[in-house]
């Protein structure tokens, strides 16, 4: 077998995307997916992974929660150290004009605000605390290279209950209303990123601890909340896929909707266009990371940069 792998493809250093994830990680089962992908990405500058929280139905913990869940994942992929982690905001905002401070905020500012032409995408699969408390921190990364891209938000045009937006919705309106560059991936487009878990015993569980681990906790979640389902969306994972590749999927500009509290659109037409994407190529995403996953596993490493 050919021991070439994505990771000895090297690829310029100011070429390279400059990425932070940030991820409510022990939420549901998929984020865990689409931390482990951007993180084997090579063409991606990582810049750190934000632990960020959801709210308190689930869990009065939900941020150490998600600490946590990174720093295991970090683990079994033999990275920890080499993988910058700040934590993000404990709670949702209370208003759209008073931030939740926190290093995972501060670490936003600073990438932000550097001297670097290249965009800094900052991805999202859960609420958009951080995002948002960093630009009422800080305004002015609100002109800076940012572009914000959001698991998030219901099905347009009409919108209604979400879980990410639930989690904080004055956020959303804050980043909504901003100069910010956005790209949503709302729930109708996230969720066809289904997977059997066939599939994922073919195709993940071969690769060591981490791949055992990766299909191991969707049964367990699945067993707990819907034993029925041999199958689970892989939600967060078009974030990496449209990062790597903005054309992954049919997406529109379109005029930047703020939210009611039941989570519906508010289409005023007052505000810049978003991208909105309507679909996105699973097979990409998908496979995508199953590659990787086999490869890391087969090299040991993702040490690509000699």
């Amino acid at each position: 077998m050919s021991e070439f792998t994505i990771f000895d493809v090297r690829y310029p250093p100011e070429k390279r995307q400059r990425v932070i994830v940030n991820t409510d990680a022990k939420n549901e089962c998929d984020d865990q997916f689409a931390i482990v992908q951007a993180i084997l990405t090579p063409s991606f500058e990582q810049h750190g992974v934000i632990p960020a929280h959801f709210g308190e139905k689930k869990s009065r913990t939900s941020l150490k929660d998600s600490h946590d869940e990174t720093m295991l994942l970090l683990k079994l992929m033999n990275l920890e150290g080499q993988v910058r982690v700040e934590d993000g905001a404990t709670h949702a905002m209370p208003d759209e004009t008073t931030p939740v401070d926190s290093p995972g905020a501060r670490l936003i500012i600073a990438e932000a605000m550097k001297p670097d032409d290249r965009p800094l995408y900052v991805a999202f699969y859960g609420p958009l605390t951080d995002m948002a408390s960093a630009l009422l921190l800080e305004p002015a990364i609100e002109n800076r290279k940012v572009v914000v891209v959001w698991i998030g938000g219901g099905a347009w045009p009409n919108g209604g209950r979400e879980y990410n937006l639930s989690n904080d919705i004055p956020a959303a309106n804050v980043v909504m209303k901003s100069k910010l560059t956005v790209w949503q991936i709302p729930r109708h487009t996230y969720r066809t990123m289904g997977v059997t878990y066939a599939e994922m015993i073919e195709k993940v569980y071969p690769h060591g601890e981490l791949g055992k681990y990766l299909v191991e906790q969707v049964i367990e979640y699945n067993m707990r909340t819907d034993p029925h389902m041999e199958h689970r969306s892989l939600g967060d994972s078009p974030c990496i896929g449209i990062i790597m590749d903005p054309e992954v999927g049919a997406w529109t500009w379109r005029p930047a909707p703020t939210f009611d509290d039941q989570m519906h659109y508010i289409h005023s037409g007052q505000y810049r266009p978003i991208r909105v994407y309507d679909n996105v190529n699973t097979r990409f995403i998908h496979e995508d990371l199953w590659a990787k996953l086999a490869q890391f596993h087969r090299r040991g490493s993702r040490d690509y940069r000699g």
